[in-house]
């Protein structure tokens, strides 16, 4: 290896990476801005972390979404890849035009009363219990229930069982246990694209996917796969991302707890609650690496070249904890501003449901500090769990006593 090429990041850092990869990503920063993982009879993965880089290859060309151009790379069900997040040029916006007019912020907006509710019914239900999984008992049921509302997805579809089938589809291995899975997950979307053809009604008055359905059979505007495959893609990410930062900012909030007290203090006015969701999606992202892109043509950085056909990982991470951007990007800081963070992504692919999110976290945080009252960790942090996935940041339970 020459004097010019970066050595391997330090093995401790790697392995620790899935618990806590900011030490990871800085020494990436420092030392190997670009750095290339080449593993025989591996494509070669390029793991791009820092702040203008990532900011920039978010918008270049040269970058392709098509997961056809690396074939068996991109994990998840078999067939359901045709979406807005795998597509590029005028596929992607012919795609996202059909699904954006459900996710612009007016729309969104008039969900708060329905979100407020919905998070206070289900702290009513711990509210007198000693242990509460912030997962499972809020995180989880709540930004599910959303993206249902959102699509139309009737109550009796909007259940436990539902969501297990959906996130294990991003983690489950190969085998029967995998397969098994699939065919639960393509046996829920005939049922709920079947629904709508047969007029199901949309609980909540909302019914993207019902719309979807009839952009594809009448105008032929979708075909059956990406049909299929977006319903797939809101469902999953509709609830994993907003899942993923209610947890990890929850976790934040209660490893600063001077911090926390800020978002219930009398004085917190909303352009406050704003900055402060704003803050807890760039100090732990809950889009850990951008989704899957390749280079289609060659890429010089930092004195290297990306190849035709390699992937390119995108550190969102990385980026929003870079120091030539954020001042201090280790210390939160709920009321940082400006915050021009890449949780959501940039540019074209930027991320639809943001509005959704971002509304989410600002009734959600204060809320849970309010009514959870004090609470801490019920295990120690080296001892949570993190789910396994290749894009995502998420804990798999965030146990809490009340102290």
């Amino acid at each position: 290896m020459s004097s010019d090429v970066p050595a391997d990041p330090p093995t401790a850092l790697v392995a620790a990476r899935a618990r806590d990869p900011y030490p990871y990503f800085a020494w990436l920063r420092r030392h190997a801005p670009a750095h290339v993982d080449r593993r025989p009879g591996r494509t070669a993965v390029w793991q791009i972390s820092r702040y203008e880089d990532v900011r920039a290859l978010l918008t270049d060309p040269r970058l392709s979404k098509d997961p056809d151009r690396v074939p068996g790379y991109v994990p998840g069900p078999a067939g359901l890849n045709r979406h807005l997040v795998h597509a590029d040029g005028p596929d992607h916006a012919r795609l996202r035009a059909l699904v954006n007019s459900a996710f612009v912020p007016r729309r969104i907006a008039m969900l708060e009363p329905f979100i407020t509710e919905v998070a206070g019914r289900l702290l009513d239900r711990v509210e007198h219990r000693a242990h509460v999984d912030l997962i499972a008992d809020f995180a989880a049921p709540l930004t599910f229930r959303m993206i249902c509302a959102i699509l139309g997805v009737p109550d009796r579809l909007d259940t436990a069982a539902t969501r297990a089938t959906l996130m294990s589809t991003i983690t489950s291995g190969a085998g029967g246990h995998a397969a098994r899975t699939e065919r639960e997950l393509y046996d829920l979307l005939d049922v709920l694209i079947a629904g709508k053809r047969a007029g199901e009604d949309a609980p909540s008055g909302v019914d993207l996917l019902g719309a979807l359905v009839r952009a594809g059979d009448g105008s032929g505007a979708m075909s059956e796969e990406e049909l299929r495959s977006t319903a797939y893609l809101l469902l999953l990410v509709g609830h994993d991302t907003t899942m993923n930062l209610i947890g990890n900012g929850m976790l934040a909030l209660l490893e600063h707890p001077e911090q926390a007290a800020r978002l219930t203090a009398p004085e917190a006015v909303p352009a406050f609650l704003a900055d402060a969701v704003e803050e807890l999606l760039r100090y732990d992202s809950p889009v850990r690496d951008a989704t899957f892109r390749c280079a289609a043509a060659p890429v010089e950085l930092h004195g290297r070249t990306i190849r035709e056909g390699e992937i390119v990982s995108l550190l969102i991470g990385s980026a929003n904890r870079d120091g030539d951007r954020f001042t201090e990007p280790d210390r939160l800081d709920l009321a940082r501003t400006p915050n021009d963070h890449l949780a959501f992504g940039y540019g074209p692919h930027f991320c639809i449901g943001a509005a959704l999110a971002r509304l989410e976290g600002r009734i959600a945080f204060p809320l849970l500090l309010e009514r959870l009252g004090p609470v801490q960790l019920a295990k120690p942090f080296d001892e949570l769990a993190w789910r396994p996935t290749r894009v995502m940041r998420g804990l798999e339970a965030l146990p809490l006593v009340r102290r």
